[in-house]
């Protein structure tokens, strides 16, 4: 399996092709999720590196999944914005008080011992689990705009949502979209498209900052983008098939990811005994 690098500047594990056809499947079956039930899904990616594909370093399984997921958000935000679903204005202010964050975050996140990195993710994903079965009613104003008077309140739900993204690693979509409803008032839907500008960003930066200290296997991220991209149609179609049934499949993904982080959590128990 993995062969684990030289001692002194970390740097990318050399992976069996096995593990690059795993990365490849775990990238279809995050893209599947994420076409299937919306936001969430890439919380998935780095278990599935760690636990599935095999990846020894947990850093490197954030930074690469980091990659992987600002990939697949910036094809996402391209179908968006072909719709008319995207905020540039609130898009791009949220993102870039968030990226300030997302730096800081990761940052912080490369110091910390890996295997009480992924003991705080299992918990982050509790906390997604909980959010994704909550759901969100509110219908929001169509016509709302990031002004002078919504802009701190905008960059302010941006620099969290950039820091908690960054420290983990992932997406941060269920966080952003949220935040964006919040400090803008704009609708669900406007507010999914208009994330992915955030999502894009915080992953870049992330995943940018991992690499400059050799956290980030770029094959391996190159094949679960292409697993992502063909999942993810996939999973798009089957929603448009079942049309309001993917509520249902909302709640079964959600105990999915909390059957994840309890084994996640029982896994990696022993890094603060």
């Amino acid at each position: 399996m993995a062969r684990k690098a030289a001692a002194g500047r970390p740097r990318s594990v050399t992976l069996e092709p096995i593990q690059y056809l795993l990365g490849t499947a775990s990238g279809g079956l995050v893209g599947f999720t994420l076409g299937l039930v919306g936001g969430g899904g890439s919380i998935l990616a780095v278990p599935l590196m760690v636990y599935l594909v095999g990846v020894a370093n947990p850093h490197i399984a954030i930074g690469t999944s980091a990659l992987a997921v600002a990939a697949n958000a910036a094809t996402g935000l391209a179908n968006h914005s072909r719709a008319n679903n995207v905020k540039w204005r609130c898009g791009g202010i949220y993102a870039a008080a968030g990226i300030f964050g997302a730096f800081g975050g990761s940052t912080l996140g490369k110091m910390i011992d890996g295997e009480k990195l992924l003991f705080l993710f299992a918990l982050v994903m509790l906390l997604v689990a909980a959010l994704m079965l909550k759901g969100r009613g509110n219908a929001g104003n169509p016509g709302a705009e990031c002004n002078r008077e919504k802009v701190p309140k905008v960059a302010g739900y941006g620099l969290a949502s950039g820091i908690f993204s960054g420290f983990f690693g992932i997406g941060g979509g269920f966080l952003i979209v949220p935040g964006l409803v919040a400090s803008t008032g704009m609708p669900i839907l406007l507010a999914v498209g208009t994330s992915l500008v955030a999502v894009t960003a915080f992953g870049l930066t992330t995943a940018i900052n991992y690499a400059f200290s050799g956290l980030v296997d770029w094959p391996l991220a190159a094949v679960f983008v292409v697993g992502g991209v063909g999942g993810s149609f996939a999973g798009t179609r089957l929603a448009r098939h079942l049309g309001a049934q993917t509520g249902r499949l909302t709640i079964v993904f959600a105990t999915l990811i909390l059957a994840v982080a309890m084994y996640m959590l029982w896994r990696s128990a022993g890094a603060f005994r």
